[in-house]
């Protein structure tokens, strides 16, 4: 294990993060809040941390994937704690639990939150709490990668160890340059977002931190009322369609760009992508029409809800927990689907699902028909045994993770559906679950216990198990 590279890469994020507070420091003094050095503290132990152990380039350079996951584990843990001091030190937070909690949330692009009445907070730590969402959406650490020197290999391992998926495409001949063409994406369509809402009538500030947690797929709101506030036809389904966007393999863009169109069309996860977020909201439109005026105002409703939790961006138009049962289910369901594999949403994604489903269909014709050779396929090429049992493991590692925290937080004593849905909420790094952690509740009331649980259940949804097990892992920290 190379100690001092770790040290000195992780090192050079804490400088990156230090330079992002500096954004939310400036906008307390533009808006006249007493809160300044509730930044500036953070930021000076930033700097101070990341001077001295990145000060120089260590003479060992080799970097494997060992190093890159415990760079990806500690480094997201250490971004969180420093992340938090400005909802401490402020005081709008009290306690640094729930301060960590909303931190975690942020950065993973969970959206859960412990806040009551989100529209009491100051302008800068509303803009720093979606500001997270942007920075984790894409992954912070190779956020920081993408601008260091091009000869940099880390991010190879890096990228591997932080981008959501089973499959991570490698569409350029360095990865460097692979980083910064996912980056340029994910800024245009930042941007774009942003213009489209300011044109709906929407004020700046309100445009960029929505579209921070629409780019992140986080869904951290500054109106109580989430995006229902706005009341506004146009802004739910600029929102919506811009969620379903980021739910997409980041690669399909690329793709676009250089006219493989052939590629795309035969792509099976962005066919299912698209099926199931089609096919399950003119399910749940029909099934809550009675609630509404006519058939738009329920479609509207429900393909916003459930682009919004199938991408676990986790914004919200309606309390869903007054839904049919039917409806309720369906959303569960797509909590744990989630969104494509390379984009910046949480759950399973979409194509580990697919790729479980034909695996399932291989043994059961592997049974009737035991001479035959059988072999999973997407996009109409064979899956490799390797592939296809990082998805089994993966699925073994969801399952037992998530029963053993919803038998953790169980010890609250909250009702079932609060209990479950908040696990597989953060889990899937959500946000917004059934019962009192529904789109109108928050997550202050548990334990201190449920919400290490779940602060730790966000990160390895986020970082999909490997580089958080791998920190705690004996034969991993091996200087051999």
């Amino acid at each position: 294990m190379n100690y001092r590279m770790i040290a000195y890469t992780i090192g050079r994020i804490l400088l990156i993060i230090a330079a992002a507070m500096f954004i939310p420091m400036l906008l307390s003094v533009y808006y006249g809040e007493e809160i300044v050095l509730s930044y500036l503290i953070p930021i000076i132990i930033s700097v101070f941390c990341g001077s001295i152990t990145s000060f120089r380039m260590p003479e060992n350079k080799s970097f494997y994937v060992r190093e890159g996951m415990v760079i990806v584990g500690l480094g997201w843990i250490l971004i969180s704690v420093i992340g938090a001091l400005p909802f401490y030190m402020s005081g709008q937070i009290p306690k640094y639990i729930d301060c960590f909690f909303e931190t975690v949330s942020g950065f993973t692009t969970t959206g859960s939150t412990i806040l009551g009445n989100v529209e009491q907070m100051s302008k800068s730590l509303l803009f720093w709490r979606s500001f997270t969402h942007w920075l984790g959406g894409m992954g912070v650490l190779v956020f920081a990668l993408a601008i260091f020197s091009s000869k940099d290999t880390r991010a190879t391992y890096m990228m591997r160890a932080e981008m959501p998926g089973p499959i991570v495409g490698k569409f350029a001949s360095k990865w460097q340059f692979t980083v910064r063409v996912l980056y340029l994406t994910y800024i245009a369509l930042t941007v774009l977002e942003i213009i489209f809402l300011i044109f709906g009538g929407m004020p700046l500030f309100d445009s960029i931190v929505h579209t921070f947690g629409t780019a992140g797929t986080g869904g951290f709101g500054i109106k109580n009322a989430s995006i229902a506030y706005y009341n506004s036809a146009y802004i739910d389904y600029v929102i919506a369609v811009f969620m379903m966007l980021f739910g997409v393999n980041f690669n399909i863009y690329y793709l676009l760009l250089i006219r493989k169109f052939s590629q795309i069309k035969g792509n099976d996860e962005v066919k299912w992508y698209v099926c199931i977020m089609l096919c399950s909201s003119l399910i749940i439109a029909i099934n809550i029409l009675p609630m509404y005026n006519n058939f738009n105002e329920a479609f509207r409703s429900s393909f916003f809800q459930v682009s919004s939790i199938m991408t676990t961006t986790g914004y919200a138009t309606a309390d869903f927990t007054l839904w049919p049962m039917m409806s309720q289910i369906i959303l569960v369901m797509l909590m744990i689907v989630g969104a494509s594999a390379g984009s910046t949403g949480g759950g399973l994604k979409v194509v580990r699902v697919v790729i479980l489903a034909r695996t399932a269909k291989q043994a059961v014709r592997k049974a009737a028909s035991p001479r035959s050779i059988f072999s999973v396929k997407t996009d109409g090429k064979k899956v490799d045994d390797q592939t296809v049992h990082g998805v089994l493991a993966y699925f073994v590692l969801y399952v037992i993770f998530a029963g053993v925290s919803i038998l953790l937080v169980s010890f609250d004593n909250k009702d079932f559906a609060t209990t479950v849905t908040s696990v597989i909420a953060t889990m899937n790094n959500i946000g917004p679950g059934l019962g009192k952690v529904g789109p109108t509740g928050n997550f202050a009331d548990f334990s201190m216990l449920s919400k290490f649980v779940m602060c730790i259940g966000m990160l390895v949804g986020r970082l999909e198990f490997y580089p958080i097990l791998v920190l705690c892992s004996a034969y991993m920290w091996k200087k051999s």
